[in-house]
């Protein structure tokens, strides 16, 4: 058990229960390591390390659709910290942008009142991380500033959009996928909307997977399998708009560029995933379900490394990794992935289904499973090395783990943890013609999906609620705030309300829970009815639980067959008598110590329609007159000689007796009930051991209605009836008051606890009110349609200030007095677990914490006092470099910035790679397309790219295959003659080159690179594509035609250019210029960013590495600028209190960091030179770049 502190102060909060339909996309996993899921129009913020719910969010009036967390490749300092920012779209068409530790909205954004389609926040530029695109729909594009809320454009298009992709490697590309096609968008800026309609593609159907294959004519032979069905419909992608019987329905679920290739995108249907190679609009790969398969929902590509995450309709959760083309034996035909995991499918029913899967984008190896009824399943993938079973026929090449460990190769005693991440966990896909490197520490791993967290939700409504009695002087020391919520499938749910967590769910009846009463803080009575048989009678369940040891019994024994169903039950004040109503049955009144029936009414006695327990009763006065019994025994039995000596133990035993008393059911004080029959007159009735007294009757009120429900609290009694009308009456001065509240059937009505504490909590059949009894004035209301859109299903006050609601959108919440639904401050909470989560903090204690993971050379070991205990073994690992740990840490705090690693990179990084692994990879890709070609068109893109990858012979074959019948076969026939003869005669090189120039000054640029390329002067073609604007042709043509110096030239123009204001990306800039080696110019750019601690702690890695050179003499820095980084790193710390850190820096910063070291020591005389130089702590690391 989890050991209780007693928070008297609940916070308010929301327990929810089962997904609409319309949250089946609104599900995020950001890169801040949270999750946030849509429950009908409520947001939780779930924290997947510990599975429990930090958060709600409630504004929406309507269901949530979407929601996307902010991006956080930014720089984060004081000015911009780290911070939880989420936009959540709803069905109304209403956006809201949170900041979600407060629990408030930082603006609402409404453009029309339809359901938003999609969101995303812009991350490709430097300038603002505020931008934030929407679908509206049916066919509108806007760009919204996130933080004011402000429209920056807006643009519409000739079809419905369903959803948007952007291009991971280049922005300004953009795919819409739309009801009839896909729109490909290629000039999208955050400045001004797309200018161009677009390039409209229609998706023929793929009906070509074996399920669909229509038999063939009787002379070929049916083709099998996916491959061969793929080669009859090489082409999926027609700019033509298919026929009416060639495409049915797009019945395409998803569209998304792959992350981990440039130009790769993938379409999900049912039944199979295609990949498309976009330069040449057509399919390489396909991943089909055999026919018995479970077809898919949704896929989701991984960036680290080349595969795929595919959530099924049974639930179930697969890996599948591309196989890599290194098997030099066949010639690849198609990309493959081969399937590598799976988790285990969940039970599916009609309300049971899976919706979302979300996938942590920091790691990568961490997946999470919405489903329907509120559950969320948080999986995650693990590495164990070691062979498979030997299974040759299967077909696939082994997995390795990478060699290592975050960007630099392990160290033969490192501690490192082993699923960190996926590119952690498996070493990069493999290409034609390279060597798999044979390599000691390289093991084969298999992947396993291991269940590691599992959150459940409340089950369908209608819910009974009860609060456990309140807190009081003599409880405070055991006191649960316990919450019993009766479902409508018979059990009983026991919820503590200081942590949110279910506490118990006890299976306790066969039928709905009608209601529930406790007897004592850790036991209730509850009962349920079933459904009436055709006399009208039923079979009634009276159960008594006690919490602790879970132990039910009938409680009404044998009796409750056949019988007319239970209206309700009411315990006395004192928990000693239960009255038990029935709907055409006189009530039986039962003794709840004993469990006795004490007496059922007879046959005349009046209908009840409702009933109450006074306050009062004569305890008091009993124990009075006991004690004072006993005080006599007690003197009776000491002699009057003894009576000075024994004063105290007669006090000891009087108290002994007194406590006894307390316990023991020896008193039966006496106490009433009042209740009212069907023509309002109200009886008063008393109960005292097993006699039950008649006493007065008042006639009825003629203003009065039926009535019914009725509440007593010190002398004030509230009647309520079915017209709305409310009666107060004071008993003391005997007045009575009616109000008319106009609002209908009063289903409920219950005074607050606490002494003196004369409110009283109303509930109506569309919604409910909080009154003062005292001052008999309305203190709050709440209407269904006008402020909350949900129903109220049951009520109860669950501390003296806070009500707790149950609605029938499946959720119960926890409110002020003032039944405004709000979002908590996240840090007010009492949470069971600890949540490790940087964001949470105040900005300054953040970045504090972040500055002290990175960076303690002041003391020559780590120290760390988290929680993590893998995390902190690691991190405290005096063999980590310092590159390591600056990526183990951006990976702690979610930073999306890249690294230095020393190996190569894999291609996800696209041009930044080594140019022979890009090169490769293009060859690779080209041999690809080629067997993939099916129309002209294909065939000269394919010799295009051949001949400027510099492979003319097989460009020439290509060439000749042209048909005489086609306009382009005279030119083509040339072409490959031209190329043939091409040889180094000046004259000929130079009449190419000027019949080139000629080209590209008339627009025709491809070709006219194509010509330099052929006489080997690619770097002039890089210049001219530079020069009108093709700056990622330029880099890709320079990084597989020129030699280093030359290709490095033109992506230090590309880095020039991405740094000018107008394109604003400098940190890709930063990455270009890292990949090329230019370490002093990125410290320089970090430092001109004003990223100081970036800049510091780069400079510092390339010196340990070697790549800058240092002076030794006085260990300073030659170039200056890289000083002042240092200076403004020292500066940083001071401002976040880290001293001795401030002072190290300084040391190290020249002549320039003296004046600062002064201010640090004033008057402390404390010499600079008493700081160790880093260099003398840690044994430099041999160079590794």
């Amino acid at each position: 058990m989890i050991p209780y502190t007693v928070n008297i102060k609940l916070a308010a909060r929301t327990l929810t229960g089962t997904l609409n339909l319309q949250n089946k996309t609104a599900v995020d996993w950001g890169w801040q390591g949270l999750i946030a899921q849509g429950c009908h129009s409520s947001i939780l913020i779930i924290d997947p390390k510990t599975a429990q719910t930090i958060q709600v969010l409630e504004r929406h009036k309507a269901n949530v659709v979407k929601v996307k967390w902010s991006r956080e490749n930014y720089y984060h300092n004081l000015s911009s910290p780290y911070c939880l920012r989420l936009a959540s779209g709803d069905a109304s068409g209403k956006i809201v942008v949170w900041d979600v530790v407060s629990g408030t909205a930082h603006c609402e954004i409404q453009e029309h009142s339809k359901p938003i389609q999609d969101l995303e926040w812009l991350w490709n530029q430097d300038a603002s991380r505020d931008l934030l695109l929407a679908v509206h729909p049916p066919n509108y594009i806007v760009l919204w500033n996130g933080d004011t809320g402000t429209k920056l454009w807006k643009k519409s298009y000739a079809e419905n959009i369903l959803s948007f992709s952007f291009d991971p490697f280049d922005p300004s590309n953009m795919a819409l996928l739309t009801s009839e096609g896909i729109v490909f968008i290629t000039d999208f800026s955050h400045s001004k909307p797309p200018g161009s309609a677009g390039k409209k593609v229609y998706i023929a159907s793929p009906h070509a997977s074996p399920a669909h294959t229509k038999p063939a004519p009787a002379a070929a032979p049916a083709p099998t399998g996916a491959k061969k069905a793929l080669n009859k419909v090489k082409v999926l992608i027609t700019n033509e708009k298919p026929t009416a019987e060639a495409v049915t329905l797009n019945d395409c679920l998803q569209l998304s560029y792959l992350p981990s290739k440039r130009n790769h995108m993938l379409l999900l249907y049912p039944r199979e995933i295609l990949i498309l190679d976009l330069e040449l609009s057509q399919t390489v790969g396909v991943v089909a379900i055999e026919r018995s398969g479970v077809p898919f929902i949704q896929v989701i590509p991984c960036a680290q490394r080349d595969a795929l995450y595919c959530l099924h309709e049974n639930g179930c959760i697969t890996l599948r990794v591309c196989r890599s083309t290194a098997a030099p034996e066949e010639s690849v035909q198609e990309l493959v992935y081969d399937l590598r995991s799976q988790c285990d499918a969940i039970r599916v029913t009609k309300t049971v289904r899976p919706y979302r899967m979300v996938i942590c984008p920091v790691n990568e190896n961490n997946a999470a499973l919405m489903v329907s009824d509120g559950r969320v399943m948080l999986w995650e993938l693990k590495a164990y090395t070691g062979r498979a079973a030997a299974n040759p026929s299967s077909g696939l090449s082994p997995l390795y783990s990478p060699v290592s460990f975050c960007g630099a190769p392990l160290g033969p005693n490192q501690k490192r943890i082993q699923d960190l991440s996926l590119n952690s966990m498996i070493g990069q896909t493999l290409i034609a013609g390279e060597t798999p490197p044979q390599s000691s520490n390289q093991q084969e791993v298999q992947l396993k999906f291991l269940l590691t967290g599992l959150l459940s939700g409340l089950p369908l409504p209608p819910f009974a609620l009860r609060m456990c009695p309140p807190l009081t002087t003599k409880n405070i020391n055991h006191y649960q705030p316990l919450l019993a919520v009766g479902t409508s499938n018979g059990s009983v749910l026991v919820y503590n309300l200081t942590s949110g967590l279910l506490h118990k769910e006890l299976s306790v009846h066969s039928c709905e829970v009608r209601g529930i009463e406790w007897v004592s803080l850790t036991s209730f009575l509850s009962f349920a009815t079933s459904a009436p048989n055709n006399m009208g009678l039923v079979r009634n369940e009276l159960q008594h639980v006690d919490l602790p040891t879970g132990r039910c019994f009938a409680f009404r024994g044998e009796r409750g067959n056949d019988e007319p169903p239970i209206e309700m039950i009411k315990v006395s004040h004192l928990k000693q008598y239960l009255v038990v109503v029935f709907r055409d049955k006189p009530l039986e009144l039962w003794d709840i110590r004993t469990g006795t029936l004490l007496r059922e009414m007879a046959k005349n006695f009046p209908t009840v329609t409702a009933l109450e327990w006074s306050p009062s009763h004569n305890l008091k006065s009993l124990k009075k007159k006991q004690m004072a019994a006993r005080e006599a025994m007690a003197r009776q039995t000491v002699s009057d000689a003894e009576q000075s000596s024994v004063e105290s133990s007669v006090i000891s035993l009087l108290q002994d007796a007194e406590s006894k008393s307390e316990t023991s059911q020896a008193i039966s004080a006496r106490e009433h009930f009042v209740f009212t029959d069907t023509d309002g007159q109200v009886y008063h009735i008393t109960v005292e051991g097993n006699t039950v007294k008649d006493g007065a009757r008042i006639p009825p009120d003629g203003s009065m209605g039926s009535i019914a429900c009725i509440a007593w609290k010190g002398d004030t009694l509230v009647l309520g009836d079915v017209d709305g009308n409310l009666n107060f009456w004071d008993l003391k001065a005997r007045l009575s008051r009616g109000i008319p509240t106009h609002r209908g059937w009063v289903k409920k009505i219950r005074f607050a606890p606490g002494k003196g504490n004369q409110k009283l909590l109303v509930m109506y059949t569309d919604g409910a009110e909080v009154w003062d009894t005292k001052e008999v004035q309305m203190v709050s209301s709440m209407r269904i349609g006008r402020n909350v859109n949900y129903r109220i299903l049951d009520i109860d006050w669950c501390t003296s200030d806070k009500v707790v609601l149950a609605s029938d959108d499946g959720c119960i919440r926890v409110l002020e007095m003032a039944m405004k639904s709000a979002s908590y401050r996240m840090d007010e909470q009492d949470l069971t677990d600890p949540v490790w989560c940087p964001y949470l903090l105040l900005p300054r204690a953040a970045l504090t914490l972040k500055a002290f993971l990175l960076l303690q050379p002041w003391s020559g070991t780590f120290t760390m006092d988290i929680t993590q205990v893998d995390m902190k073994s690691v991190l405290q690992d005096p063999e980590l470099s310092l590159l390591q740990r600056c990526l183990l840490v951006s990976r702690l705090f979610g930073d999306e910035n890249p690294a230095i690693t020393s190996e190569h990179l894999d291609i996800c990084h696209d041009v930044l790679c080594e140019s022979s692994y890009f090169q490769k990879f293009q060859l690779d890709r080209v041999h690809l397309q080629e067997v993939k070609r099916s129309s002209y068109e294909h065939t000269k893109k394919c010799a295009d790219q051949l001949l400027l990858l510099g492979q003319t012979d097989r460009a020439v074959q290509l060439l000749l295959e042209t048909s005489a019948d086609n306009s382009s076969y005279y030119c083509d026939s040339l072409k490959a003659c031209l190329v043939t003869t091409i040889t180094s005669s000046g004259p000929s090189q130079s009449t190419i080159k000027l019949v080139a120039t000629n080209m590209i000054a008339n627009g025709k640029l491809a070709e006219g690179v194509q010509l330099l390329c052929l006489i080997d002067k690619a770097a002039d073609a890089c210049r001219y594509l530079q020069t009108y604007g093709e700056w990622n042709r330029a880099a890709w043509l320079a990084k597989v035609r020129l030699n280093p110096a030359e290709s490095s030239d033109v992506l230090k123009r590309w880095a020039e250019h991405l740094c000018s204001p107008q394109v604003n990306q400098k940190s890709k800039a930063i990455l270009v210029l890292l990949s090329l080696g230019c370490f002093c110019k990125v410290g320089e750019m970090l430092h001109s960013m004003r990223h100081f601690d970036r800049a510091a702690l780069f400079i510092e890695a390339c010196l340990k590495y070697g790549v800058m050179e240092a002076n030794d003499s006085s260990n300073i820095l030659l170039e200056d600028p890289l000083l002042s980084a240092f200076l403004d790193y020292a500066r940083l710390l001071r401002s976040l209190g880290l001293r001795e850190g401030a002072a190290l820096w300084a040391s190290r910063a020249g002549s320039a960091g003296e004046q600062l070291m002064e201010e640090l020591f004033q008057g402390e005389g404390v010499t600079p030179e008493a700081i160790p130089a880093e260099e003398e702590v840690e044994p430099d690391k041999k160079s590794t770049e």
